[in-house]
């Protein structure tokens, strides 16, 4: 039996939905890593009882170790560090030497920025004091804003608590020097070390890889010894599989049956994702963006990764007729005779991409995002994609997308990331 835990999101704004959860799956994903059986991931308000009342079921529930986030602000109602202390039993004191690091901290702050101009440090400190308080014996985590985490020890039959605080900037540096503790150490000492591996597929429906896994259960020894969890994600079939390091060989015979299979929309078997496998493969290029209904979100995802200025050139937003034929080039003619959502427009809009950046690799996207918009002949969710390179090939295609206006969008700039693999992989095949 595995180490289990559980996992307590506070924060009303998260709990009302107004802020999106990005801490659970997080803490989530790093304690199945681990090898933690994670049993259940609860969200409450900032009130005190409440609280304390998921503290209370995961107790019940026989969990090793709790993790909390959030709450461990300055103002009234960030209460968890003195909700979990009275759960634990724990007195809470001032750690004075902790409120000296908090105040050099704050001083720093104030120095740094004007919108701290004319504030007085003392008023500060002192609503800022409180987070200085921790519970007896329990083990300080440093702050990376200004607010600490606080590991407290287990006892009598209690599990170990980990506090972090709310802002994902901020608990994921904490993370590491959490489980290093001794009294996390402790708690998850029964844990099972589990190997995790990560597939990607693009292309193929949800049914088709379920058919492939029943075979696998009936035809692959030990299939049972394989914990498999599935999930399209942006158009994409994410395959992740948890087993015990002596488990692998049954994990490499899975491998083998979705790559007979599926070999043609299997892009990833090592956990990159099609945007790692782009940014590699326009090492020594440089790429040119022109969109249309999915303004700018390609070129948003070809720069969400650190040194991507050395391969992006730039984009052209052309949301309008008028902008494709001022930005880019587009022929007025064309557009009367195709409209705008056409092959021939799209394959205009990556031309004048290439030429107005003097790139070497270009996609285009044109599209009905919907609601309005479609037509009997081009309805919504119909886009058109068109990518080049300027020494060779152009590849383009019409899609009709499924989905409201937010899938229509995503849905199309995972295509285009996926035709930039296509196209550049060929290209590099060939040189």
């Amino acid at each position: 039996m595995s180490a289990r835990a559980g996992i307590v999101v506070t924060g009303t704004e998260v709990l009302t939905g107004r802020v999106q959860d990005r801490n659970g799956p997080w803490l989530a994903d790093r304690l199945l890593e681990l090898g933690v059986e994670l049993a259940h991931v609860t969200i409450c308000g900032d009130r005190p009882g409440d609280i304390e009342a998921q503290l209370r079921f995961l107790a019940g529930e026989g969990v090793d170790l709790i993790v909390t986030s959030g709450g461990l602000g300055p103002t009234a109602d960030d209460m968890t560090v003195a909700t979990v202390a009275k759960f634990c039993g724990r007195d809470l004191v001032v750690d004075a030497a902790l409120e000296a690091t908090i105040a050099d901290i704050l001083k720093t702050m104030m120095s740094r920025s004007q919108s701290w101009a004319g504030a007085d440090f003392e008023a500060v400190m002192a609503a800022n004091r409180k987070q200085a308080m921790v519970p007896v014996g329990a083990e300080i985590l440093p702050p990376v804003g200004t607010a600490p985490g606080v590991v407290v020890p287990g006892s009598d039959g209690q599990p170990t608590v980990v506090v972090l605080p709310g802002p994902p900037r901020e608990l994921q540096p904490m993370w590491d020097k959490a489980i290093a503790t001794a009294a996390v150490q402790e708690a998850l000492a029964g844990r099972t070390e589990f190997t995790q591996a990560t597939i990607r597929m693009f292309g193929l429906p949800e049914s088709a890889l379920a058919e492939t896994l029943r075979d696998g259960e009936a035809s692959i020894r030990d299939f049972e010894r394989l914990e498999i969890t599935t999930c399209l994600r942006r158009g994409e079939l994410e395959i992740v599989t948890r087993y015990e390091p002596d488990a692998a060989p049954v994990y490499s015979d899975l491998v083998t049956l979705l790559s007979d299979r599926h070999g043609d929309q299997l892009f990833s078997v090592d956990g990159a994702t099609v945007d790692d496998q782009v940014a590699a493969l326009l090492a020594g290029r440089t790429i040119a963006t022109a969109e249309s209904c999915t303004a700018g979100m390609v070129a948003a995802r070809l720069t969400d990764r650190a040194g991507s200025s050395s391969y992006v050139a730039g984009g052209v937003v052309s949301y309008s007729n008028q902008a494709k034929m001022d930005l880019l080039g587009v022929d007025a003619d064309l557009l009367a005779a195709h409209g705008a959502v056409s092959e021939p427009v799209a394959e205009a809009m990556v031309a004048g991409a290439l030429a107005r950046f003097g790139a070497d690799t270009a996609v285009a996207i044109t599209g009905i995002a919907g609601p309005g918009g479609g037509s009997a002949e081009k309805p919504v969710g119909t886009v058109c994609f068109s990518v080049r390179l300027a020494e060779g090939p152009t590849v383009t295609r019409t899609l009709r997308l499924p989905g409201d206006r937010s899938d229509v969008r995503e849905r199309s700039t995972t295509v285009a990331m996926h035709l930039l693999r296509s196209i550049l992989l060929t290209a590099g095949d060939a040189a």
